[in-house]
């Protein structure tokens, strides 16, 4: 009997999870602690990819949905004292209801449009975070208990990791289904996706908000991980830190955001001595591989696997045997 979609997608995510259990004890705990912080890049990525890359909505305001969903679930975990996991999944619901009513009142726009609709909406809740500090604590930061007893990385490795895959298996079963087939269409021709009878701003929004509920997820745990929340992290570089994970490992795939995220996080940790000139150095990648490559590392690693395939059957020619 041929299992399911479901059961063979779960079966990788649990192959994955072990295949990649080993890091935390392999590596010191600083070490750990940067896979922990990719992971949640990771999660951010995936989300705006799907939103970006598979539905071509280009939001600026996914990194403010990982903010929303942090300080949910700290400010009612502090006042009403409810467990954790609770003050997450309020924290993911209501970014998703914020979700739903900002993609109302935005994906009739276009382009430029939206972008500027999202940036305002980013920057006025940070704002609001920021004056309002008798309750947020603004930029003083506000101090979330942590999910486990020790602040220690290694359990948190394993539940980003775990986020990480669902996130994956949750969006590669979208964008496998026909809702997929849906966004694609109103991607690349949002006109003649209505005149065939999709109904484009409903899946429209329904992107928009499956995108604000992941990086809703990964900011709630990252939160209760660091223990601290601040505005700062609310700040446009943390949605074009974000972005250009999404351009550089490959817009419109499917590993590259992963790739993406886990390589410019790394970077970015190796080149913290530099300050903002990271960020410097990030939009000169970006430049250079959309222009050479703007399928992005997936499409530098696919091109190279062709070259070395190439290069092996000529080789086996030449040695007169057969190429396997």
């Amino acid at each position: 009997m041929t299992p399911s979609p479901l059961v063979r997608r779960a079966g990788a995510a649990l192959i994955v999870f072990a295949a990649l259990s080993w890091v935390p004890w392999a590596f010191s705990e600083y070490h750990t602690h940067v896979f922990v912080i990719s992971l949640y890049y990771v999660i951010l990525a995936i989300g705006w990819n799907l939103l970006a890359g598979y539905a071509g909505q280009f939001s600026l305001a996914h990194h403010t949905f990982a903010g929303i969903g942090a300080y949910t679930s700290a400010l009612l975990v502090h006042h009403t004292h409810v467990p954790i996991v609770v003050g997450i999944v309020a924290g993911v619901l209501v970014a998703g209801a914020i979700g739903y009513f900002l993609g109302t009142l935005c994906l009739r726009m276009r382009a430029i449009y939206l972008a500027l609709a999202t940036w305002a909406f980013a920057e006025s809740i940070r704002l609001l975070i920021t004056v309002e500090y008798q309750f947020t604590r603004g930029d003083l930061g506000f101090r979330t208990p942590l999910l486990f007893d020790s602040p220690r990385p290694t359990p948190y490795y394993f539940v980003f990791l775990g986020l990480a895959l669902a996130v994956g298996a949750a969006t590669w079963w979208i964008v496998g289904s026909r809702v997929g087939m849906y966004l694609r269409a109103i991607r690349d021709d949002e006109e003649a996706a209505a005149v065939m009878g999709v109904d484009t701003f409903k899946w429209k929004r329904a992107a928009f908000v499956i995108s604000a509920a992941f990086a809703a997820i990964a900011g709630g745990f990252q939160g209760h991980y660091i223990g601290l929340l601040s505005p700062t992290p609310m700040k446009f570089n943390e949605m074009a830190i974000v972005v250009i994970m999404v351009v550089v490992g490959g817009l419109r795939t499917f590993s590259g955001p992963v790739i993406g995220a886990i390589v410019i996080e790394v970077a970015s940790e190796l080149l913290r001595a530099w300050g903002e000139i990271r960020m410097v150095l990030f939009a000169l990648l970006v430049v250079v591989v959309m222009r050479a490559y703007p399928a992005g590392l997936v499409g530098i690693i696919g091109a190279l696997r062709v070259r070395l395939s190439a290069r092996a059957l000529r080789r086996a020619r030449s040695a007169g045997r057969p190429a396997a």
